[in-house]
């Protein structure tokens, strides 16, 4: 079964417009199972999940496959594993199993978090899994009212809620979460993200490191001057804590035309990044734009599911981009 599917896959990474590199998106791996939310990766699930990856798949460094995919040396049933956000448990949870493979990912950090750091998404979802209340009034903010009596009421309330201040302004953003935290009656635990010592050991444990703007703002929402402070800041930081010229960026959120636009492609390009991601589904061809590639982790635990969804999705006509790719 594995050479048959090796077969299939060879196939379909290899089709009449060249190579296919197919690149795969996570957040976290829990140490644990999160009864908040089950669905996301744990350590056992992961381990699971790469082990049939590689049996699958040839894992390659995203930086080394992009350059491979633009010279058309990229190697069939290629494919890159990458981290957005920058948590801990990249480094303490994923990287030894990657470790495990031989295989590298890139972690995409948004640097404004490190060393403590919150991002608002995480603090709504911890004051909704840390309170005692059976019930969650936010009408005054505009929110709603939330039963909180099982895990399935705090998700739905997560799922209700965060869609909701996803796409204001990153200071009223964060200031609603701490409001609905405060509301909650929950102080935070110890932050989930990377410190700056451990951006600085990422590269021991195969992690590469990737820029994924300071404050992790939808760039489409912010004044061009701004957006261009968090591109170029972040590079700059984050080369600066690694001793490396960070070279790869992902765009938040990274839905093209939604959370960024093609002025932002071009800001990306200026300053000196030599490829960036996005969250369109699809894998990248030669055609593509290096800094447009598209992401997509197909999220199911069965292999057989996995499997046909990564055909699915190595199948599927060019992603969705705001550029153009340059003549190469």
């Amino acid at each position: 079964m594995r050479a048959l599917w090796r077969g299939i896959f060879d196939m379909a990474s290899g089709g009449h417009d060249g190579p296919r590199l197919s690149i795969l998106i996570f957040h976290r791996v829990h140490a644990a199972p999160d009864p908040l939310f089950p669905g996301e990766p744990d350590a056992a699930s992961f381990a699971q999940l790469m082990a049939h990856v590689a049996s699958r798949f040839r894992v390659l460094p995203l930086g080394s496959a992009v350059r491979a995919l633009r010279a058309g040396t990229l190697p069939s049933r290629a494919l890159c594993i990458t981290f957005d956000d920058g948590y801990a448990d990249n480094l303490t949870v994923a990287a030894p199993i990657l470790q495990q493979h031989g295989m590298r990912a890139t972690v995409f950090i948004a640097a404004g978090y490190l060393d403590g750091g919150w991002m608002f998404n995480d603090v709504v979802i911890e004051a909704l899994r840390a309170t005692q209340k059976q019930e969650l009034d936010l009408s005054a903010r505009n929110l709603g009212r939330h039963a909180l009596h099982s895990g399935e009421d705090r998700r739905r309330a997560v799922d209700a809620i965060l869609p909701r201040i996803k796409y204001l302004p990153s200071r009223e953003r964060d200031a609603i979460a701490r409001q609905i935290l405060r509301d909650a009656d929950v102080t935070l635990p110890t932050s989930p993200m990377l410190t700056s010592e451990m951006v600085r050991a990422l590269d021991a444990s195969g992690l590469d490191v990737g820029a994924h703007t300071v404050t992790h703002p939808i760039l489409a929402r912010l004044a061009d001057r701004d957006a261009n402070d968090e591109i170029v800041q972040s590079k700059e930081e984050l080369s600066r804590l690694t001793g490396r010229d960070v070279a790869l960026f992902a765009y938040p959120n990274g839905v093209p035309g939604t959370d960024y636009a093609a002025a932002h492609v071009q800001m990306v390009r200026d300053a000196g990044f030599a490829a960036a991601v996005t969250t369109s589904p699809g894998a990248a061809t030669p055609a593509s734009d290096p800094f447009e590639l598209p992401r997509f982790t197909p999220w199911s635990k069965a292999a057989h599911k996995f499997d046909v969804l990564m055909l699915r999705n190595l199948r599927m006509a060019p992603s969705r981009a705001v550029t153009a790719p340059e003549p190469a």
